[in-house]
């Protein structure tokens, strides 16, 4: 297994028992440090002539380095462990997220007009004037995360109760990041007819629908149906998000090493939702050579394997993804960890650009290539240039529900992408600086600027 750089999602708490004398937390910092450990924050729980008790915060990068690190700490002599905490189940307990009154009723005349009978009054006006649905519900600020957990993560598919931690960490980013009221629907069936059928009926609550986690090739053919069938804009961030935040690296990217996306050939490996999704926007933003590959290869023309969605990219050129990357500028990787070698970034062109995003492990760790590629990025918070999918579906969807959009267009994509990658000027702009942080306020305004004005020119809003 490679040998990560630790990180927070394996973020483990100490607490200690320290004799109180000195050079005792030393031995206990020497002892993670040795283990590979990188130490957090450090809290003073209490203290007498005797002891000290403390709180040690610990990253490690897999379950294996966690249990080798407290091995490493109970081997510290006169050190008693009191507790271990697996601090990000400790965040999961309860769930993430919860349905918070926006009132406050104090009296009876707060619950006659919130409630019955004064809400009769507004629910008539809804029965006679449809749209007025938006302004005087929630409709009009919710969206619906939707998921058969099918495909979680790069997991597999482990049902939608597994599924639901996901779906609330998604809630939590449309909140935090678009002020979005979303809410989980992990639904007990894996029918494109049953899930289709429950998305249409639950849609009368919902100003928008984002689908999570569902394998291809169903999720197209769910997508493009509920798309037809629904009047409020369903997103499908997996293909598309990830293609917008790919797009807008690329576009800042390209500009560091002086190509031109028309110009450049590119290998994309993984045919599934985000690849085929990436390619689909490449072709409408000028990339014209673009070579997609699956675990077996080259989507040729020869091979009689391919779905519909993989014949649209199949070529005539045949071979494995080693094959492929000969001369190509570029590389965007949603598949597997470790498909790349040393070897096949070499025969690239030169100054190529790498993107390895597969998670937790990319196709090729970054280390592997340093001095070899011109510009390198991951899907992980711990290398330099994170492809991270909340620069974008927050904005998208925030845009999208903001004009009553009845659809979302790939316009409305491709301006999304060129907001996002504007948000990072040419001063500010490296080989370890393409994309603005999750954290840049400004990303998820000027995702949903970019997406209102697309949807106004295509005739898809409404307002």
């Amino acid at each position: 297994m490679a040998k990560l750089t630790p990180n927070s999602s394996y973020s483990l708490s100490l607490r200690l028992k320290i004799p109180n004398k000195a050079g005792m937390l030393a031995q206990v910092t020497q002892a993670i440090a040795e283990a590979g450990g990188n130490l957090g924050d450090i809290f003073l729980v209490s203290r007498n002539r005797y002891n000290m008790v403390r709180v040690l915060h610990v990253d490690a990068f897999s379950e294996d380095h966690v249990e080798d690190i407290v091995s490493a700490v109970k081997g510290v002599t006169e050190i008693e462990i009191l507790e271990i905490c697996d601090r990000t189940f400790q965040i999961h307990e309860g769930g993430k997220i919860s349905v918070e009154s926006k009132l406050e009723l104090t009296n009876q005349d707060d619950l006659a007009m919130a409630y019955t009978p004064g809400v009769g009054r507004v629910c008539m006006e809804i029965a006679e004037h449809p749209d007025r649905v938006f302004d005087l519900t929630i409709k009009g600020n919710t969206v619906a995360i939707v998921t058969d957990g099918s495909a979680v993560l790069g997991l597999g598919n482990l049902g939608p109760a597994a599924a639901l931690p996901v779906m609330e960490g998604k809630a939590l980013l449309f909140k935090k990041f678009a002020g979005l009221d979303a809410f989980p629907i992990c639904l007990e069936t894996q029918s494109t007819d049953e899930i289709v059928a429950a998305v249409k009926h639950l849609s009368p609550v919902f100003g928008g629908v984002n689908l999570e986690d569902i394998s291809a090739p169903r999720c197209f053919d769910i997508e493009a149906r509920l798309r037809q069938e629904l009047d409020i804009p369903v997103f499908h961030d997996d293909q598309h998000g990830t293609a917008i935040v790919t797009l807008a690296a690329l576009i800042n990217a390209l500009k560091l090493v002086n190509k031109s996306l028309t110009q450049v050939k590119v290998v994309i490996n993984g045919a599934g939702a985000a690849g085929v999704a990436i390619a689909k926007l490449l072709q409408k933003a000028g990339a014209s050579a673009i070579v997609l590959c699956d675990s077996k290869g080259i989507l040729s023309h020869s091979r009689d394997d391919l779905n519909s969605q993989k014949q649209t990219f199949a070529v005539a050129e045949a071979g494995t993804l080693a094959d492929a990357m000969v001369g190509a500028d570029v590389f965007l990787g949603v598949s597997a960890p470790g498909v790349v070698s040393v070897d096949m970034v070499e025969s690239m062109a030169v100054e190529p650009i790498v993107f390895a995003m597969a998670n937790p492990i990319p196709e090729i760790q970054p280390e592997l290539v340093a001095g070899k590629v011109a510009v390198m990025a991951t899907g992980r918070s711990d290398y330099p240039n994170q492809i991270n999918n909340v620069l974008a579906f927050p904005g998208v969807l925030r845009g999208s529900i903001d004009c009553r959009a009845q659809e979302i267009t790939p316009s409305m994509y491709l301006e999304a992408a060129y907001a996002i990658a504007a948000l990072v000027s040419l001063q500010e702009l490296n080989r370890e600086h393409i994309i603005p942080s999750v954290f840049d306020e400004r990303v998820a305004a000027a995702v949903a600027s970019a997406v209102k004005h697309a949807a106004r020119v295509d005739g898809v809003a409404r307002r």
